[in-house]
């Protein structure tokens, strides 16, 4: 992971911030599958997918959501549930295997999830978030949830991260948790998250399902206000297949524990915790790239020269968007063309003549194009740069100081079979 002076990496997730529990299992929301010949028992696969996550004392707190049309139940419900409270919340509740979406009881069992937590914890159901993740247009059952509320809620911890990280995963193949430790008003904070998504992800929102949790003592606007801009540079710039999710969430809970005097307005605290909510939902968005369906590299392009800020991502975005570009980087092809393709498609302004790409790696670098026209280079040693497992493209489209930095992994033929099964 890339270091960041002041900043510390710690473990932890959202377990990492002072006054924060967690606990996950199987509540059977999936059933055991069955052999196709049918004649042994049900395959184990009873891996968690019920979690929860709760502070010792309520929370400031704040969210994006998907901006798809077309949302899940638990959405509506913790849109909701955040507007009641003013931007307060002590739990979170999560489960995979069912995303809950398109379902005329979904907004009612979402909120019984809410409930069931509530019931238990002593507050209100409007202080409890709710998201869910897996196969839209199947009837959520509530029962699994309802028979293992208990045991999931004795068994909070205030060390059982992974065990919630777990429980949200549908295809991803590895877990995503960061966690940092800072200084701020000579307080020791945290910052601790955890994300899942490995396929139907593509801007606009927070894409897939996340987690953040910290000590830090914030108020819910600033929260906001940090949340929104951050998202703007991560993972809003993060796109595996092009397919926006119709449950996206990412929410922050601030407790407060650690003591540092609250944060009510912009200033240096404020652009401290910023850059720490910064390096939590960076590094978790490359992990969700690296972890594409199918996919065998994490693609980065940063874009520098733009004339401001949004022209950077717009065209970063376009490069990592590009089926075709993807294809190539798949099979370690350096097709330049491909690139400058999806950079003149982009939606922004400036002068193709003044475009520059380089193809970065482990193994090396490779300059393709200069001034919007190819250079020669050595095909061999660009297939050795192309066949890591992390691939950088540099793309600078003027002088101006506008840079911004998108994640992607390629396509393969993976993604396919997963996605040809995927109900299954």
């Amino acid at each position: 992971m890339e270091q960041f002076d002041g900043y510390k990496y710690i473990e932890g997730g959202v377990c990492a911030a002072k006054g924060f529990k967690a606990n996950g299992l199987y509540c059977g929301i999936k059933k055991p599958s069955m052999p196709n010949d049918g004649n042994e028992g049900p395959i184990n696969n009873m891996k968690n997918d019920l979690c929860l996550v709760t502070s010792d004392k309520m929370c400031n707190a704040a969210s994006v959501f998907t901006q798809n049309k077309v949302k899940g139940a638990p959405v509506t419900v913790s849109q909701k549930n955040l507007k009641a409270t003013g931007g307060k919340a002590q739990a979170f509740i999560l489960n995979s295997k069912n995303a809950n979406t398109c379902n005329a009881d979904g907004e009612q069992k979402a909120y019984r999830m809410c409930e069931l937590v509530a019931e238990r914890m002593n507050i209100k159901p409007e202080e409890v978030l709710v998201a869910q993740t897996g196969v839209i247009g199947q009837i959520f059952p509530i029962e699994p949830v309802e028979d293992k509320i208990d045991e999931l809620i004795n068994g909070l911890d205030y060390d059982k991260n992974i065990e919630a990280a777990t429980a949200i995963m549908t295809t991803d193949t590895v877990k995503k948790e960061v966690a940092v430790e800072f200084e701020l008003d000579g307080r020791i904070c945290h910052l601790g998250g955890m994300g899942k998504g490995s396929g139907m992800i593509h801007p606009n929102m927070a894409t897939t399902l996340n987690v953040i949790t910290t000590d830090c003592a914030i108020t819910s606007a600033m929260l906001q206000k940090a949340l929104s801009e951050i998202v703007k540079i991560t993972y809003n710039c993060l796109s595996v297949d092009g397919d926006q999710s119709t449950n996206d969430t990412c929410a922050v809970m601030a407790n407060g524990l650690a003591g540092n005097k609250e944060i009510t307005s912009e200033g240096e605290d404020y652009k401290v915790f910023k850059q720490a909510l910064y390096i939590v939902m960076m590094n978790i968005t490359r992990m969700l790239a690296k972890d594409g369906e199918g996919a065998t590299k994490l693609l980065e392009c940063t874009v520098s020269g733009a004339k401001d800020l949004d022209t950077a991502i717009t065209v970063a975005k376009s490069v990592i968007c590009s089926p075709l570009f993807k294809c190539a980087m798949f099979g370690a092809d350096a097709n330049w063309g491909r690139i400058l393709c999806a950079v003149g498609y982009a939606d922004a302004e400036f002068d193709i003549n003044d475009v520059d790409v380089v193809i970065a790696s482990d193994a090396g670098s490779i300059h393709v194009c200069e001034n919007g026209a190819g250079v020669e280079f050595s095909e061999e040693e660009a297939k050795k740069v192309l066949l890591e497992d992390e691939i950088k493209i540099l793309v600078k489209i003027g002088s101006g100081k506008g840079t911004a930095t998108a994640w992607g992994c390629d396509l393969t033929y993976d993604y396919v079979k997963i996605n040809g099964d995927y109900r299954s």
